[in-house]
């Protein structure tokens, strides 16, 4: 088994994995999630680090080219869509080149409308 194939168990245990430039962009992505959602919880969903406030709400990761940003929603994803034309990404999935500068003010939105959504349904389910 390579040592990347072996799951790991926190976020820390993830980034510290990846190669530079890929780790300095993970480690931005996870202040600005902590900067929008300072009561976020950190865990590890389906091999991907991910933050939870009452659900999932936004995940980080790499590839092979790319850190990626997990929005985890897919009316957010069409009701932004506008906003990330200059941004690659498929389905609910935005990709970044690591080492290149991070569009801070658009994912900061995108947590906080991932943070409104997860209180709707929270509410929801409590009635």
């Amino acid at each position: 088994m390579r040592p990347n194939s072996i799951p790991v168990q926190s976020i820390d245990e993830y980034i510290e994995r990846q190669p530079e430039p890929f780790k300095s962009t993970l480690v931005e992505m996870r202040a600005i999630v902590h900067a929008a959602a300072p009561k976020v919880e950190e865990t590890i969903s389906y091999m991907i680090p991910t933050f939870r406030l009452h659900y999932a709400l936004v995940g980080i990761g790499v590839n092979k080219k790319y850190c990626s940003f997990y929005l985890m929603s897919t009316s957010l994803a069409k009701e932004m869509k506008a906003e990330f034309n200059q941004i690659k990404g498929t389905g609910t999935t935005l990709h970044f080149v690591p080492g290149e500068k991070l569009p801070v003010t658009l994912l900061k939105k995108i947590v906080k409308a991932r943070i409104k959504e997860n209180e709707v349904r929270l509410l929801m389910k409590k009635k």
